[in-house]
């Protein structure tokens, strides 16, 4: 990586995912984990695009600060099942909950992308959205994956990754905003500022 006093964008994220969609595209960055606790977000009478698209430009704006002049990249995923704002399980108990509701019928995954510059007031926030049709699960392909510990971290309790997932029918859009990071809308932003 190039040295951090020369680059110019900061992923604002600890997930390993974006690092990887950002460095297979070819951009050289830092990482920088957010200071925001996801919890004092509130859910409550906000639609899962605005609450992801809030969560993400605080994550941004957090990392900002002490990077005024640096282009700072955050993004927050969320599953939107009939509206209902489903994140990260805090327990095997609730991921199989999850897991069961999500795997019943097709469900939408919204991850919002916020880029913040305080130097010259750049802050741009938009959001993805990916419809996911589900295979039917098994009992057993339930224990498993609970039992895997896959979930862990992961909002809706499960992840794609590029070459696909055994329990996903086929999806409707950006196969990378559901893995975190919608690298068409993300390029898209990064043009109108870089």
């Amino acid at each position: 990586m190039a040295d951090e006093l020369t680059v110019s964008i900061i992923l604002a994220s600890v997930s390993p995912r974006r690092k990887d969609l950002l460095t297979e595209a070819g951009y050289e960055f830092m990482v920088v984990v957010p200071d925001i606790d996801e919890s004092a977000f509130g859910a409550e009478r906000i639609g899962p695009c605005d609450y992801a698209k809030r969560l993400a430009l605080a994550k941004a704006r957090s990392v900002a600060g002490d990077f005024p002049g640096r282009l700072v990249i955050a993004a927050d995923t969320v599953v939107d099942f009939d509206e209902e704002i489903i994140g990260k399980p805090a327990d095997a108990k609730e991921a199989e909950e999850i897991t069961r509701k999500l795997f019943s019928r097709p469900h939408k995954v919204v991850t919002a992308v916020a880029i913040v510059r305080l130097e010259d007031g750049v802050e741009l926030v938009e959001s993805d959205t990916t419809t996911i049709y589900p295979k039917k699960m098994s009992e057993e392909q339930m224990a498993e994956h609970i039992m895997s510990g896959s979930w862990q971290d992961k909002a809706g309790a499960y992840a794609i990754q590029e070459e696909g997932d055994e329990f996903i029918e086929k999806i409707d859009g950006s196969l990378t905003n559901v893995m975190g990071l919608p690298m068409e809308l993300l390029e898209r932003m990064l043009r109108e500022v870089l």
